[in-house]
């Protein structure tokens, strides 16, 4: 069974004393695929550094809306030339964060945009960070040039009503499943999961976050996306090989990723 964890933070402290064991687990475990998303222009560098020491680690760079404030258009052009990176498959992690109070409105609106204006121009897929910020993200979607694209990229780690993962789908975008969706209390999000189609799904897990049950209350590490693929299979009728396999098909289009085998 192979896997695709579409969105890991593996740069972070949180794993500096094992990271080669996590990273050998993860492989053990069948997750062939572990894409890295940068959350601003510093951490970049080391999220680039770790696709090039793993060949199973892939890079997405842009600026998160939560490391926005101090927004440059100037930023655009560093993120086009690192975009230019052999392993880099994605823009992001970008988006809207409405949780916490760290960027004005405004200014998250506008780096979200230009990144997806630039994401368009790149021909790269994007992995939205939304956070209480439903309508807002799906007009700025809809708004960009990267809406009705083949491939515009993910709604990472969603968590949202159907109303909005109707409207991504809508638009073209795949839905990223994590760890709530096997929480006890989240029958809301289950069904929402339930209803995307298959070839619109992907895993992850936003480790070092959102660990998935059996393992809540530890660090959050890519070999526990097996976790999650379970819980999609239960809730489509299939087996955990079937959505293994198309998972991992849907992140290989999406990202164009050249996966083992």
């Amino acid at each position: 069974m192979m896997l695709v964890d579409t969105h890991c933070h593996l740069d972070f402290d949180r794993f500096d004393e094992d990271r080669d064991e996590v990273v050998a687990r993860a492989e053990a475990a069948g997750v062939r695929r572990i894409i890295v998303p940068s959350l601003d222009l510093e951490n970049v560098e080391t999220v680039l550094a770790l696709a090039e020491r793993y060949d199973a680690v892939y890079a997405a760079v842009g600026v998160h809306p939560n490391s926005a404030a101090g927004w440059e258009d100037g930023w655009l052009d560093r993120l086009r030339a690192l975009a230019v990176h052999e392993k880099v498959v994605a823009i992001g992690e970008i988006g809207l964060d409405y949780y916490w109070d760290k960027t004005p409105v405004a200014v998250q609106h506008h780096a979200f945009s230009r990144q997806l204006a630039l994401a368009a121009e790149l021909d790269l897929p994007v992995i939205v960070h939304n956070r209480e910020s439903d309508a807002d993200v799906i007009r700025l979607l809809a708004a960009s040039p990267l809406a009705g694209r083949k491939r515009p990229g993910v709604l990472h780690s969603f968590s949202a009503p159907w109303e909005t993962a109707a409207a991504g789908l809508e638009l073209g975008f795949y839905l990223g499943f994590t760890g709530p969706l096997t929480f006890k209390k989240a029958d809301a999000l289950r069904e929402v999961a339930a209803r995307v189609p298959l070839e619109r799904l992907l895993v992850e897990t936003d480790a070092p976050f959102l660990t998935p049950q059996p393992h809540r209350g530890r660090r959050n590490e890519p070999a526990y996306v097996v976790h999650v693929a379970e819980k999609l299979a239960k809730l489509h009728a299939l087996s955990p090989a079937e959505v293994a396999a198309a998972t991992s098909a849907n992140a290989s289009k999406l990202f164009a990723l050249r996966l083992p085998g």
